[in-house]
């Protein structure tokens, strides 16, 4: 059997991980400047080799860990990433990872150890080999997701305002929702519980904040950004 198996060319096996933020209106990307070459000094998702006994989701989360300090990181496989000549090194297929992290709860020095940088989606460097691939693919796995589901307490506080969910979501999708709509259809999946507190800052009356609820209802859940 193992014969069979010596005549097939091995490869490396490595993770990228597309570890997103938002902050103030933006969704934000960590990277970091490569340390070695091919490509040295170039922004880089981060990412590595999986090894030994280790799967590729063991992998990409012993690689959330070590670059944000947290465990339990929301995290979807997006896509691998298998073109013959991608790395000029070697033959590397990279199984990429979209992970949301509350920018707010990450160990920011586990960030600067690594060099890493928050970059605004919208003022994205140039990156190494495929990566910018690799994050668009990302965003369209998040704003799938984020249409069959409320993404929010994944990205958001522990309390926010309608306002803030909508912003959030205009920055996943691109694009502006109208805001009477978005309450409505929002409201209507009963996910969100209110909260007897306001933000004052959003208007005279101020608006509720609100909070994802622990346990939720499966009806309505049938598509979010259909507003």
């Amino acid at each position: 059997m193992m014969e069979l198996y010596n005549k097939h060319p091995k490869y490396f096996v490595a993770v990228d991980c597309v570890i997103l933020g938002y902050n103030e209106g933006e969704l934000c990307l960590l990277l970091y400047p490569r340390g070695f070459e091919p490509s040295k000094g170039v922004w880089s998702l981060m990412g590595g080799f999986v090894q030994d006994e280790e799967s590729s989701d063991d992998a990409a989360k012993r690689v959330l860990k070590q670059t944000t300090g947290l465990e339990d990181i929301f995290m979807k496989q997006v896509s691998a990433f298998a073109e013959p000549n991608r790395d000029s090194e070697a033959r590397v297929i990279s199984i990429a990872y979209y992970a949301l992290v509350r920018m707010d709860e990450h160990d920011r020095a586990c960030v600067r150890e690594s060099g890493a940088h928050w970059w605004a989606l919208s003022e994205l460097p140039e990156m190494v080999f495929d990566h910018n691939k690799m994050v668009d693919k990302a965003l369209v796995k998040l704003q799938q997701e984020a249409g069959y589901r409320l993404i929010g307490s994944e990205l958001l506080a522990d309390k926010f305002t309608l306002l803030q969910l909508r912003r959030l979501y205009e920055a996943i999708f691109q694009r502006e929702f109208d805001p009477g709509n978005f309450r409505k259809k929002i409201l209507s999946l009963e996910v969100l519980e209110r909260l007897n507190e306001k933000d004052a800052s959003e208007s005279k009356k101020g608006a509720f904040y609100y909070r994802c609820k622990k346990e939720v209802p499966v009806k309505g859940l049938d598509r979010i950004v259909k507003v």
